[in-house]
C-alpha cells in the first residue's frame, strides 16, 4: 500500500500516555496528533499496546486521511520496531524520531499529553477500560470540535460544521412549514 503524502510538509507526531484504572491496572493510550491543524487524530487506549496496535492505528488513520510526509516520535520501541518502520516507509512515509531525552523536541504531542492528562486523567477516576474509552473519546471529541486553542486564535482545530439535510438553499418556512433539520458533523 503506497500513498502519496497529502502535502510534502505534512508531519504527524505520536506518543504514549500511560495512568490506572481504580483497581490499579494498567491503561496505556496511543496519541496521534497533526502538528499543522492541532487536531487530535486518534487515541487508542488499551491496557497493553505494541508496535502491531501502532501499524493497526496508523493503517486506518492513512486510509481516511492521507499518509503525511513524516511521522515524529521519540525512540520507543514500539515506534522504533523493524515492522512499524517497514511498514511506514511502505505508505511512503517517513519516521522522524526524536533525540532521546529530548521531548521537548516532540513538543506538540507533548503539549497534547500535558492537556489530556491535566483536563482530563487527573481529575477523572477511571473505573473501568470500556469507560475509559467512551470518556477519554468524549474529551478526544471536545478537544477538537469545542475546546479554544490559543495558537489558532482561540478556535478548535476541527470545529464542528452544521450543514442543512435539505439539498436546496429553500428559507426556512418559505413552504409553510418548519426550518429543516440540522445535522452535526465532524
Amino acid at each position: 500500500m503506497r500513498l502519496r503524502p497529502e502535502r510534502p510538509d505534512h508531519v504527524w507526531a505520536y506518543d504514549f500516555v500511560e495512568d490506572r484504572t481504580r483497581d490499579g491496572r494498567k491503561l496505556r493510550m496511543l496519541n496521534v496528533v497533526d502538528e499543522f491543524t492541532r487536531e487530535c487524530l486518534a487515541i487508542r487506549v488499551a491496557r497493553k499496546l505494541n508496535s502491531l496496535d501502532v501499524i493497526d492505528v496508523l493503517t486506518e488513520l492513512f486510509i481516511a486521511r492521507g499518509t503525511p510526509a513524516h511521522i515524529r516520535s521519540d525512540n520507543g520501541p514500539e515506534f522504533v520496531a523493524k515492522a512499524v518502520q517497514g511498514w511506514i516507509c511502505g505508505a511512503g512515509a517517513k519516521s522522524a524520531f526524536i533525540e532521546p531525552g529530548s521531548p521537548w523536541k516532540n513538543g506538540y504531542v507533548e503539549s497534547f499529553n500535558g492537556k489530556l492528562r491535566d483536563e482530563l486523567l487527573d481529575g477523572e477516576v477511571l473505573n473501568t477500560l470500556a469507560e475509559a474509552r467512551v470518556l477519554i473519546e468524549q474529551w478526544r471529541v471536545h478537544y477538537n470540535t469545542a475546546r479554544p486553542h490559543s495558537l489558532l486564535g482561540y478556535r478548535p482545530p476541527a470545529p464542528e460544521v452544521i450543514m442543512s439535510e435539505r439539498a436546496g438553499p429553500m428559507p426556512p418556512g418559505s413552504n409553510g412549514s418548519s426550518p429543516p433539520p440540522l445535522t452535526m458533523l465532524h
